[in-house]
């Protein structure tokens, strides 16, 4: 499962021991967080499951070794286990004092709204021990600060970049990786091959299920969106319907693409080598180089409406009655400083969740290349206390069904109605 824990989601098994688990058995995941001899014990739950759960422990160690004081202990479960322990946790006072709630930062307004969650603008400032939100990338400390006040920061950070097999380029008489959006439309149909009506290798892996989202990328090329700043539905707009429209059309006649792909089953596709392109995030890269993929690494293409991407994060947080937040606020301001950031980038492969580390990231080009995308990355349903449903319910399904051929302005129109529904929006 990948960082995000968005590639694969958690099986129908995962669910049901989730919810088997007695709440009262999870309080703190069975960690102390107490003090045994003058030290404060901590503990953290997260959803980093995948391999890169090294690169999180190995910043913990790191914490506790430089924090003689503090032990923390992280505990990595399925994120639908860590959705079904925590809510009821936290409300009870016998939760972890850390947590990342979901791979969603939508989750956070779900623990505002029952008062489980400590915000964090005493600790907030640029002063050593404090959290520096300025440092923040904007769109994410804007996601976190609810009323004015910040809930969580970033337990890591990310952006969307075209992977490509430069091998597969090369046999097609492709020379470089596509720079504009007329370029990788044109790329992907080249590149898939087909024979008798079937599909050997396809131009793209697309995902619509169980994923970091794709799709939404499509249309930000050409200057449509979901919903506006005011939770307006805007999935219906002209350049909405027009991007849709065209990439739906490039799946379903072109065969670009194979139709309701999960994340885990687009990722699968490129590693395999029956892709040639896909978008994805930096947990991906080296499993690709260890499939023995030739991977290049470029921006996604620009569109009409200029450069952009997805970006994506996870809301780390600190559960309000704990005993100790002071120690767990401590701990958060040390693990998004400039040192420990600029670690986790070197050992992980993401972009630090700074946006003044930029020099010191030159020797690393893999990791240069997503924080360079930093400027131009969107957040999926950002500050939208719907979002949760909004993708669940509206977006994705009206993805799978213009995929497999509907009407694109009526499956819009439905779609801005249930979103305008769920928002509260009267236009």
């Amino acid at each position: 499962m990948s960082a995000f824990g968005r590639r694969g989601r958690a099986t129908c098994l995962a669910a049901a021991v989730a919810a088997v688990t007695l709440v009262a058995g999870c309080g703190n995941n069975g960690v102390s967080t107490g003090s045994s001899g003058g030290v404060v014990q901590l503990s953290m739950l997260t959803g980093f499951t995948g391999p890169d759960e090294a690169s999180y422990q190995a910043l913990v160690t790191e914490f506790n070794t430089s924090h003689p004081d503090i032990h923390v202990t992280m505990t990595a479960e399925p994120w639908a286990t860590v959705a079904q322990k925590l809510p009821a946790a936290w409300a009870t006072g016998g939760g972890p004092d850390l947590a990342t709630p979901s791979s969603d930062p939508g989750s956070i307004f779900n623990y505002i709204k029952t008062n489980s969650v400590l915000p964090l603008d005493s600790a907030v400032g640029t002063g050593s021990g404090q959290i520096d939100s300025s440092a923040f990338p904007s769109v994410v400390r804007n996601a976190f600060t609810v009323d004015g006040k910040l809930y969580a920061v970033p337990a890591n950070m990310a952006t969307l970049v075209l992977y490509y097999n430069k091998d597969m380029f090369a046999a097609a008489g492709i020379k470089a990786a596509p720079t504009t959006e007329a370029d990788f439309i044109a790329d992907a149909k080249k590149l898939t091959v087909s024979s008798g009506g079937k599909v050997s290798q396809y131009g793209l892996s697309l995902a619509d299920n169980n994923t970091i989202q794709m799709w939404p990328i499509l249309q930000w090329m050409s200057g449509g969106d979901i919903v506006d700043s005011k939770g307006c539905a805007t999935v219906n707009s002209a350049a909405s319907v027009s991007a849709l429209t065209q990439w739906s059309q490039l799946v379903i006649q072109d065969h670009i693409s194979p139709v309701g792909q999960a994340g885990a089953d687009a990722d699968t596709l490129f590693s395999s080598k029956k892709a040639a392109m896909e978008i994805n995030g930096p947990w991906a890269a080296s499993g690709y180089t260890s499939a023995g993929i030739n991977l290049g690494m470029v921006k996604v293409p620009v569109g009409s409406a200029g450069p952009v991407t997805l970006a994506s994060t996870v809301p780390l947080m600190i559960e309000r009655n704990g005993p100790h937040t002071a120690q767990a606020e401590q701990f958060l301001a040390w693990y998004t400083g400039k040192a420990a950031q600029l670690k986790f980038s070197q050992i992980s492969g993401f972009p630090p969740a700074r946006t003044d580390l930029g020099s010191a990231l030159s020797g690393n080009a893999t990791v240069s290349l997503f924080a360079s995308a930093l400027p131009d990355a969107k957040l999926y349903l950002a500050g939208l206390p719907e979002a949760t449903s909004i993708d669940s319910d509206v977006y994705v399904p009206m993805i799978q069904r213009i995929e497999r051929g509907a009407n694109v302005a009526s499956a819009t129109a439905a779609a801005a109605t249930q979103i305008n529904k769920l928002t509260g929006c009267a236009s």
